[in-house]
This record gives C-alpha cells, structure tokens and sequence, in this order.
C-alpha cells in the first residue's frame, strides 16, 4: 500500500477590486448574468462568464425546472453555449458569481462536480488550461489557474 497527495493552490483576491481589470470586467459579467438566473426553487444564483481566444464572451446563468434535476448550472449553461456557437475558439478564463436570495454568501462558490466534469471535457479538448475565477456574492475571489486543479483525477476519453 501507497499513499498519493496532491496540492491544489490558488490564488486568493481579497475582493473584486484587486482583480486585474480585464477579470474585473469579465467578474461583472458573470453577476450580471447572475441576476438573470432562472431560480424559483432554490433561490440560488449563479452566473457564469467565459472568455475566449476570439475575443468574444459567453455567459450563463442557472436555469431551474420543476422537473428536478432537469435544470442546468450556470456554468454548462456557458459552456456548452460557446460549443455551439464557437465550436473552434478556446475557452481562456470563466468567471462565475453566486448569490443566495435567502442569505449573503460571501465565502466563494466553485463549480459542483457535474459543471467541472464538464469544464474538464472542453479543457481536455482544447489542451490548454482554462483560468477560473469564483466568488461568493461579496468578498474574496479564488482563481484556480485549472480546472485540474479543481479535480485532480479527472475522468477523459482515455479510459474509454
């Protein structure tokens, strides 16, 4: 028997206003669209927004059903939404907002496992790393500079 350890490092903006502006402004994005979140059940916001090598912006924000599960997280929302309508451009940075309509989240929010699983098909496919910058609704912002960093042991089309 082994043990294996891993470090995951990030690094940690005390608030939005120590973010270099290019991230700020894509941060802005991201809440914006978390205003826009569809979440009648959970009252839960979330906004995602993504960079991409072509210059354009995608963003997403969570959208519920009273079909439980059949909603979507904010993040795949994005994702997948760049897939369709950029199917060739690289995803650089996403930044993702969360807010709770009940309570102030202030400690930051990353993306469940269902989302980073998803990130990490578009990072493997793309074979470069996407930055993630995440946050509550006020307070610190952690960017990771992977989604591997994320989720070390991610699942690809290599053990297929």
């Amino acid at each position: 028997m082994k043990q294996i350890d891993f470090t995951t490092s990030f690094t940690v903006f005390e608030s939005t206003a120590e973010l270099p502006q290019d991230v700020g402004l894509l941060m802005e994005k991201a809440v914006h669209a978390r205003k826009n979140a569809y979440a009648p059940y959970s009252k839960f916001r979330v906004g995602a927004a993504l960079l991409l090598d072509n210059g354009q912006v995608v963003i997403g924000s969570n959208q519920e059903n009273a079909a439980y599960p059949s909603g979507l997280c904010a993040e795949r929302v994005a994702v997948f939404q760049s897939g369709a309508v950029y199917p060739d451009a690289k995803i650089l940075q996403m930044a993702i907002s969360a807010a709770s309509d009940t309570n102030t989240t202030t400690a930051p929010i990353p993306p469940c496992g269902a989302c980073r699983q998803s990130i990490a098909e578009y990072e493997f496919r793309q074979e470069s790393p996407i930055e993630i910058y995440f946050m509550g609704e006020t307070g610190a912002v952690y960017k990771s500079d992977s989604l591997k960093n994320l989720l070390p042991f991610m699942f690809d089309k290599n053990f297929l």
